[in-house]
């Protein structure tokens, strides 16, 4: 069957966070299930310098405002459908962010405009239309809203949330330039506290709505964890599940990673204290086999707990441990990390902003990745520190807690731990795991056990892609 993903971004081709690296894993993964996916995305400069040769298919004159075209290719392994709409998307840097770091006044347009366009593609504006449509995030939430109100007959769509915390929402006076008729902007469609929800609408006319770990799906069904929208999606009932991430285990491999000083497997740890040394030297950590090492990759933010990470580096270095951080975000968040490092010279480093080979060097060189989110829908970082043997140490929400098996006693007795986990997540709560995971490392024949289970812990999309088939099978059916 024919699927089209349409997407804001998508590894490698444009990357701002697991978003890109899910939509960039899943054509390879669905494949071997019958599944051929087209990915749909904007024509940012990163994406139009990649393409090659592309063929134009169909032109857009007066789209959203502007000159635009539909253009067919095949680039990074992937079938692509790309909307080139110079006036939308040739702009520098961030895909969604203006210099400066302020949002892009007119994202509202940018993004119905690769939702409209989505529609389109679907329902076969370019010959063969498609037997279903994935949307992903705020970004893709209106292709459901044009396909409802579009030419029959419809195509059924998947609308997955990577994070309910980005909701798209813009004023009302973004609904006039959509082109979807006045009865959508309503409380059952996009009407959302008197203005236009992305994210609203993709979950009211989606068919099925997925996100991305079975935990998740739960707590956002929750006043709690829901951000507002709790009501409506349990609302839709049994249309909600969640469908656990995965990494691609070949371009996640340890044994083949070029960014690594030494390349290593499950059967042979060895040689990854070449790794640890090597990243010891790079953050300029005194260069240490018996300090346990803790890394942190990811975004500098609340939401990621990097303030509690602070917080616990009196238990952290008070049990002889190190620590490196790499990540941007808050400001604030990014100032204290670099004051945390200048108070402990040879202990704890830092690096502002975000290099693809320190991260898996990071992975592949410290003894465990803290990953102490207040929130996480699924998190790859995890799901990396396990492929790479750096045993997790993760707050118990989410998919962290649906992928990380906690090395408690009786854990720890049966050979099953992958890594520790912790609740509630509060500052006291991460220290004594902190020194749950020291204790580890300090007995070796459990940590090569613990590191072993880690390694070789089921991290690829092969379970989650029979998943994923069976839904759009089951819809195009109906």
């Amino acid at each position: 069957m024919r699927v089209l993903q349409v997407a804001s971004e998508c590894f490698p081709l444009v990357k701002t966070g697991g978003l890109a690296d899910v939509v960039g894993a899943l054509p390879a993964a669905l494949a071997p299930e019958g599944v051929a996916v087209t990915t749909m995305l904007p024509g940012y400069p990163a994406v139009m310098q990649a393409l090659g040769e592309a063929t134009a298919v169909h032109p857009l004159p007066g789209f959203f405002g502007g000159q635009a075209r539909l253009l067919r290719c095949h680039a990074a392994q992937l079938d692509l459908v790309v909307l080139d709409a110079p006036h939308l998307y040739a702009r520098p840097g961030n895909p969604y962010l203006a210099p400066g770091g302020r949002e892009w006044e007119d994202n509202g347009t940018r993004f119905a405009a690769l939702a409209a366009a989505g529609a389109m593609v679907a329902r076969g504006v370019m010959g063969q239309g498609f037997d279903a449509v994935h949307a992903h995030d705020w970004q893709a939430g209106l292709t459901g809203a044009y396909l409802r109100f579009g030419p029959q007959p419809g195509v059924p769509v998947v609308f997955t949330i990577h994070n309910l915390a980005f909701q798209g929402q813009f004023p009302s006076w973004l609904f006039p330039l959509l082109g979807l008729p006045t009865d959508a902007f309503a409380m059952a469609g996009l009407e959302y506290h008197g203005g236009v929800g992305l994210l609203k609408a993709g979950l009211w006319f989606a068919d099925r709505i997925t996100t991305v770990s079975p935990s998740y799906a739960t707590e956002i069904r929750t006043a709690e964890g829901g951000m507002g929208l709790d009501g409506l999606l349990r609302g839709r009932g049994g249309d909600v599940s969640g469908i656990l991430n995965g990494i691609d285990t070949e371009e996640w491999d340890p044994a083949t990673d070029a960014h690594l000083a030494a390349r290593f497997s499950a059967d042979d740890v060895g040689p990854r204290g070449q790794n640890k040394a090597a990243l010891q030297r790079r953050f300029g950590l005194e260069e240490r086999a018996d300090a346990p090492l803790f890394g942190f990759v990811g975004r500098l933010a609340w939401q990621k707990g990097v303030d509690l990470i602070l917080e616990s580096l009196p238990w952290l270095l008070g049990s002889g441990a190190q620590l490196v951080v790499l990540g941007t975000g808050d400001a604030a968040l990014e100032e204290r990390c670099q004051g945390a490092a200048a108070a402990n010279a040879g202990r704890i480093g830092t690096v502002i902003g975000f290099d693809e080979g320190l991260a898996r060097l990071i992975y592949g060189g410290a003894d465990s990745v803290l990953v102490p989110s207040r929130f996480e829908p699924c998190g790859l970082a995890q799901l990396c520190a396990l492929r790479y043997g750096a045993p997790p140490l993760v707050a118990r929400v989410g998919g962290l807690a649906d992928t990380v098996i906690d090395a408690n006693e009786a854990a720890v007795a049966s050979g099953s731990g992958t890594g520790v986990q912790f609740a509630p997540v509060q500052v006291e709560m991460l220290g004594a795991a902190i020194q749950r995971m020291v204790a580890l490392y300090r007995q070796p024949a459990l940590w090569a056990r613990l590191q072993g289970n880690a390694m070789r812990a089921d991290v690829s999309w092969q379970r989650s892609a029979g998943r994923y088939a069976a839904l759009f099978r089951e819809l195009a059916r109906a």
